[in-house]
């Protein structure tokens, strides 16, 4: 069963801002950010079931950076709401919560 990614304006800018920063730095960076996000994505569609880190809010740790994606499960319409692209080292009152 195929889960649909939904990623929510939030985490759209949080990307985006993530690839902007490592751009400045690497001609590499971006891309090899963006490729670990779409296998995250990829593994999220298959199997959305991570750690729960508060209340239905569950986390996926990025491979080689220092970002989380935070996300929501919908089983009844076979979707992953993610909410936030993390970044790990920031304060963690900030991290996503769904009230």
């Amino acid at each position: 069963m195929a889960y649909n990614i939904i990623v929510s304006p939030r985490a759209q800018k949080e990307i985006e801002n993530a690839i902007e920063y490592y751009a400045l730095y690497s001609i590499d960076a971006p891309k090899n950010f963006i490729a670990v996000l779409k296998e995250a994505y990829s593994i999220l569609e298959i199997n959305p079931f991570f750690r729960v880190r508060y209340k239905n809010v569950c986390a996926l740790k990025l491979k080689n950076f220092p970002h989380s994606l935070y996300f929501t499960i919908n089983k009844a319409k076979n979707t992953v709401q993610i909410l936030s692209c993390f970044h790990n080292k920031r304060n963690p009152i900030k991290r996503p919560r769904v009230q």
